[in-house]
């Protein structure tokens, strides 16, 4: 079967041929076809190495087992009894825990319930084994494919980066073929899960015809604090276990059975400013003890990275008339009245739903005081964090889980996935709803308590 290009090429052909032989000699019938016949195919040749669409098939996220649930109390009493912990620290972690906005029914890893936490090499191996293997398992069963049909693998852990890494564990496992493309990040932090999302867009823009898997964890018996700094203790209250597996593909026969397409990316960063860099540092306490450090200035720091971020997203893809309106409040300010506000364009003009950092509360509530969002907005966030506390870089799948388990996202909506992570660095993406969501998956970890949100934290 001929494509459209050719059988236009053939009928320009037979028409500058009729013309020749009917003795139309005029040079403009010849110079109108030929230009036209140029002009469809230099299209035709710039249609055909754009990269195809990116389009995201499925994801899984990991829900651990009951026994790895860590009530408040059973926090507070393992801690006492750990001689690493004075008086003080512990009354600092049962304060933090309270106004955390986490629930009595998050998650810590087997290692981490033992007194005193074991946090050797060979736990956090177990421990990544625990998360990602039925991430990939259930990946897999969902998308009905077969570990030799994955082309490139991209495992994300900032603080846990054993040799062999961690894709070359999955690939162990899984016997994967010999020519999987495998990547590991690590030291990204909580965006991880998105720069690893960008990363494999990136990827089948070059490569056609392929599938690639990102998986996320964070391993926390790596990052467990046994110190006495009030920073650095913060980790230990709110990072909680979690995981997510997300297969991606560029395969012409994703557009029919895949969730979502990926319509744009964006990637910002500050390291190249001391008060960016240091806001989350991981570093020795004074007695040599390993942990990650919050400081004063971690919100600030955010707000400003946010700010430049938002604003080169927003120029890319708000409407014309929004970008307008901000403009010209500007101006104003500037030029006629100092005391008038600066208009705030509304991402709402082209997304419907918003997966944002859910590190604590007050982030989320900083981060949606910047973008006008209401309770209904930022109610994934907080759920995700008040049901399975803060997991790092898998955070997000579990709140767009928390939209499809409620029914909310629809066939067309759009949805604004924000990733926020040390250093500081952004990373957005902007995904579209192919079909119409219907969430039975028995495996889904808010499955079974998904009827009992929203509650007031």
């Amino acid at each position: 079967m001929l494509s459209k290009a050719t059988f236009f090429a053939f009928l320009i052909v037979a028409f500058e041929t009729l013309f020749i032989l009917q003795q139309w000699l005029l040079p403009i019938f010849h110079f109108l076809l030929l230009s036209y016949f140029f002009f469809a195919i230099k299209t035709y040749f710039l249609k055909s190495k754009q990269p195809r669409p990116v389009y995201l098939v499925d994801f899984s996220c990991y829900k651990p087992p009951s026994k790895c649930k860590v009530p408040f109390s059973s926090f507070i009493h393992h801690a006492s009894m750990i001689e690493a912990f004075d008086t003080e620290s512990v009354e600092f972690m049962a304060k933090t825990l309270v106004s955390s906005g986490l629930s009595q029914e998050t998650y810590l890893p087997p290692a981490l319930h033992c007194i005193p936490p074991k946090t050797h090499h060979r736990e956090s191996i177990n421990e990544a084994q625990m998360v990602l293997f039925p991430v990939m398992d259930d990946l897999l069963s969902k998308t009905k494919l077969s570990p030799h049909d994955i082309d490139i693998l991209i495992v994300n852990c900032s603080g846990f980066c054993p040799s062999p890494s961690l894709s070359s564990i999955i690939i162990n496992k899984y016997s994967m073929k010999s020519d999987i493309k495998s990547y590991n990040l690590s030291g990204m932090g909580c965006s991880a899960g998105t720069i690893g999302v960008d990363l494999a867009q990136n990827l089948l823009k070059t490569h056609e015809n392929k599938t690639a898997i990102v998986l996320s964890t964070e391993i926390l018996s790596t990052g467990w604090y046994s110190g006495h700094e009030k920073p650095k203790l913060i980790l230990n209250c709110v990072f909680r276990m979690g995981g997510a597996g997300i297969l991606i593909s560029n395969k012409k026969q994703a557009e029919n059975t895949s969730k979502y397409k990926l319509i744009h990316s964006l990637r910002t960063q500050r390291a190249y400013d001391d008060t960016a860099y240091y806001a989350a540092y991981r570093e020795e306490d004074s007695r040599g003890i390993l942990g990650v450090t919050f400081n004063k200035d971690l919100l600030q720091a955010v707000s400003e990275t946010l700010r430049s971020h938002i604003t080169l997203l927003g120029s890319q893809i708000l409407p014309f008339t929004e970008r307008i309106f901000h403009v010209i409040s500007i101006l104003r300010k500037k030029l006629i009245d100092k005391s008038a506000e600066i208009y705030t364009p509304s991402f709402k003009t082209v997304v419907q739903h918003f997966c944002l950092p859910n590190s604590g509360k007050p982030l989320i509530r900083e981060v949606a005081k910047g973008l006008n969002l209401n309770g209904r907005d930022i109610e994934p966030a907080l759920m995700t964090l008040h049901r399975f506390g803060n997991q790092s870089s898998s955070s997000w799948w579990y709140e767009l889980g928390y939209m499809e388990g409620k029914g909310r996202v629809k066939k067309g909506d759009k949805i604004w996935v924000l990733g926020l992570g040390t250093g500081i660095k952004c990373c957005s993406l902007v995904l579209e709803c192919l079909r119409p969501i219907v969430e039975d998956d028995k495996k889904s970890p808010w499955s079974c308590c998904i009827q009992q949100y929203p509650i007031q934290v």
